[in-house]
C-alpha cells in the first residue's frame, strides 16, 4: 500500500477511470451484441437501429481514448459489413 498522499491520490484516481472505462467498454459490447441478434433473427429495421446506436457507442468510447481510432473504425467496418451482407 502506498504511503505518500500523491500516490494515494493515483490509486483513486485510476480506480474510478478504470470502472468508467469499464462501463463504458461493457455498454458498447452489449450495443454490438443487440446487432449481431437483430441481423440473426432477420429483423431488418430493428437491425439498422441497433447498428446506428452501436456505431454511436463505439464513437464515444473512442472519443474517450477506451478504443483506439483504429480499433473504432474497424469494428464499425466489421458491423457494417454485417447488416449490409
Amino acid at each position: 500500500m502506498a504511503n505518500i498522499k500523491s500516490a494515494k491520490k493515483r490509486i483513486a484516481v485510476t480506480a474510478k477511470k478504470h470502472m468508467r472505462n469499464k462501463s463504458v467498454r461493457s455498454s458498447t459490447k452489449t450495443a454490438v451484441k443487440k446487432v449481431l441478434t437483430a441481423i440473426e433473427a432477420g429483423d431488418k429495421t430493428k437491425a439498422a437501429e441497433a447498428h446506428r446506436l452501436a456505431i454511436k457507442a463505439i464513437d464515444q468510447a473512442a472519443s474517450k481514448g477506451i478504443f483506439h481510432k483504429n480499433t473504432a473504425s474497424r469494428k464499425k467496418s466489421q458491423l457494417t459489413k454485417l447488416l449490409n451482407g
